[in-house]
């Protein structure tokens, strides 16, 4: 009843709507502004801005401020979300993050130890296979100061992407269509289409848009069937932490003093569609043997209920309190 938590709290379509709007433009307009004001104090920022060459404001920052500093833009992002939600909304973020009683921080660090460890394992293995591919890359002293910026930044960039996806709008799209399927479909498509200013898109063309897509469609599935964001965000943290630390490359989003370097010449191929049709299959396997997820096609494609409806079958009490649902419960802290 993830999505349901929403009419627990003021839940008028124009709150989400105009809420949406201005959380976006105050993520990327107010939070752009620390960036932008350090790269206008450097001789070549704002040349490099004006090129949009992330590559080139890495260069004039440094990697490690310069990764502060995007990642800061998330993290006032995140702050204005949890305020309009807070004084909007009048919604606890709490009833954002979980239909549980409580956050469920096992399966949180579940899904990221999961994660990091198949990541950390897939890089290292190709690493040994293909060695020309990449360049030891390790410097203490810069590797420390990113490992201290990326263990407190970066959950917090990932926590600002599935609270306003998976969380808010996916609460507040399927408010309006009364629906799941809908939510999951359109914050998928969104949260993929967000990409594609990427330089990973530039280099490796439109294909690698099935990976942001179907991560998207995973994050989606992952928050439906398990009824909150704790996997989402557990898997999301872990997925960017291991690509900032671990490996980098001139042509990514994210320009770090990592580990390694890949100097490889990029090829879209099968490591695109391995993780969507592969991988996150079978992470969905071991999640839901975990969690003893049943009802797929209900908590993927069924109907919302509002809240009359809901006090009529038994689901809220005269007090709005959720009390019971058609699913297993959820307060599995396995």
């Amino acid at each position: 009843m993830y999505i349901e938590q929403a009419f627990k709290s003021l839940s008028d379509p124009w709150r989400y709507i105009v809420g949406i709007i201005v959380v976006f433009f105050a993520w990327q307009l107010f939070g752009g502004i620390p960036l932008i004001a350090a790269l206008l104090m450097e001789p070549e920022g704002l040349k490099s801005m004006g090129a949009g060459d992330i590559g080139a404001m890495a260069e004039a920052l440094g990697t490690n401020p310069f990764l502060f500093y995007m990642l800061l833009t998330f993290a006032i992002g995140l702050v204005c979300l949890f305020i309009w939600t807070k004084l909007v909304h009048k919604q606890p973020i709490k009833e954002l993050t979980t239909s549980r009683s409580k956050v469920d921080w096992k399966r949180i660090f579940f899904a990221f130890i999961l994660w990091s460890a198949v990541t950390a394992t897939m890089v290292l293995v190709d690493v040994q296979m293909s060695p020309d591919d990449y360049v030891f890359n390790f410097n203490l002293e810069p590797f420390l100061v990113l490992a201290v910026i990326a263990i407190l930044m970066i959950p917090i960039q990932t926590s600002m992407e599935e609270y306003f996806m998976r969380g808010y709008m996916m609460q507040g799209i399927g408010v309006l269509a009364k629906n799941r399927w809908v939510p999951l479909v359109v914050t998928s498509l969104i949260f993929g289409f967000m990409h594609i200013f990427n330089p990973e898109v530039e280099k490796l063309g439109y294909g690698i848009m099935i990976y942001y897509v179907g991560t998207g469609f995973f994050l989606g599935i992952l928050t439906l069937m398990d009824e909150g964001l704790e996997l989402a965000l557990g898997f999301h943290a872990a997925n960017n932490l291991t690509a900032a630390l671990l490996v980098t490359a001139d042509w990514t989003a994210f320009q770090t003093d990592s580990i390694y370097r890949d100097v490889s010449d990029p090829i879209l191929g099968w490591d695109v569609l391995v993780p969507v049709f592969v991988i996150f299959p079978i992470l969905l396997f071991i999640f839901s043997k975990k969690y003893k997820w049943t009802d797929w096609k209900e908590r993927l494609t069924g109907d919302i209920l509002e809240p009359v409806v809901m006090e009529e079958i038994g689901v809220f009490d005269s007090n709005d309190s959720l009390i019971e649902h058609n699913y297993p419960k959820s307060d599995n802290n396995d």
